[in-house]
Protein backbone atom coordinates (compact mmCIF):
# COMPACT_ATOMS: atom_id res chain seq x y z
CA UNK A 1 0.00 0.00 0.00
CA UNK A 2 1.80 3.44 -0.85
CA UNK A 3 1.62 6.20 1.26
CA UNK A 4 0.24 9.34 0.47
CA UNK A 5 2.65 12.33 0.95
CA UNK A 6 1.89 15.76 0.11
CA UNK A 7 3.85 19.30 1.08
CA UNK A 8 3.09 22.25 2.35
CA UNK A 9 5.13 25.45 3.62
CA UNK A 10 4.28 27.16 6.39
CA UNK A 11 4.82 30.72 6.73
CA UNK A 12 5.31 31.72 10.51
CA UNK A 13 5.19 35.44 11.23
CA UNK A 14 7.35 36.34 14.06
CA UNK A 15 10.91 36.39 14.27
CA UNK A 16 12.19 33.26 15.89
CA UNK A 17 15.12 32.39 16.98
CA UNK A 18 16.98 29.41 15.85
CA UNK A 19 16.39 26.98 18.93
CA UNK A 20 12.51 28.25 18.91
CA UNK A 21 12.45 27.37 15.66
CA UNK A 22 14.07 24.04 16.13
CA UNK A 23 11.39 23.52 19.01
CA UNK A 24 8.40 24.03 17.05
CA UNK A 25 10.01 21.91 14.34
CA UNK A 26 9.90 18.88 16.94
CA UNK A 27 6.62 19.72 17.57
CA UNK A 28 5.38 19.13 14.21
CA UNK A 29 7.41 15.94 13.74
CA UNK A 30 6.19 14.67 16.63
CA UNK A 31 2.08 14.98 14.59
CA UNK A 32 0.89 11.75 13.24
CA UNK A 33 0.93 11.92 9.98
CA UNK A 34 4.26 14.09 9.64
CA UNK A 35 6.88 12.42 7.70
CA UNK A 36 9.17 15.60 7.79
CA UNK A 37 9.77 18.77 8.54
CA UNK A 38 12.79 21.42 7.90
CA UNK A 39 13.39 24.90 8.48
CA UNK A 40 16.57 26.88 7.52
CA UNK A 41 17.99 30.04 9.09
CA UNK A 42 18.54 31.66 5.79
CA UNK A 43 14.71 31.80 5.45
CA UNK A 44 13.73 31.63 8.99
CA UNK A 45 10.29 32.63 8.14
CA UNK A 46 9.33 29.37 6.22
CA UNK A 47 8.71 26.00 7.42
CA UNK A 48 8.54 23.19 4.57
CA UNK A 49 6.29 20.48 6.01
CA UNK A 50 6.02 16.73 4.44
CA UNK A 51 2.73 14.59 5.99
CA UNK A 52 0.63 12.56 4.44
CA UNK A 53 -2.79 14.01 3.76
CA UNK A 54 -4.93 10.59 4.74
CA UNK A 55 -3.47 11.38 8.26
CA UNK A 56 -3.90 15.11 9.06
CA UNK A 57 -5.10 18.13 7.84
CA UNK A 58 -2.48 21.26 7.22
CA UNK A 59 -4.62 23.52 8.96
CA UNK A 60 -3.19 21.66 11.83
CA UNK A 61 -0.07 23.06 11.58
CA UNK A 62 -1.42 26.16 12.01
CA UNK A 63 -3.28 25.28 15.02
CA UNK A 64 0.17 23.71 16.42
CA UNK A 65 1.48 27.31 15.44
CA UNK A 66 -1.13 29.47 17.14
CA UNK A 67 -0.97 27.03 20.31
CA UNK A 68 2.55 28.00 20.51
CA UNK A 69 2.24 31.49 20.80
CA UNK A 70 2.87 32.07 16.49
CA UNK A 71 0.95 33.52 14.04
CA UNK A 72 0.95 31.60 10.52
CA UNK A 73 -0.06 31.17 7.33
CA UNK A 74 -0.25 27.86 4.99
CA UNK A 75 1.40 28.57 1.24
CA UNK A 76 0.71 25.23 -0.85
CA UNK A 77 3.44 23.47 -3.42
Amino acid sequence: MDTKLAEVVLHIDESTSHDEREKFRDVVLAMAGVMAADSNDKTPHLMLIEYNPDVINSIEFVNAAKKHGLHAELAGL
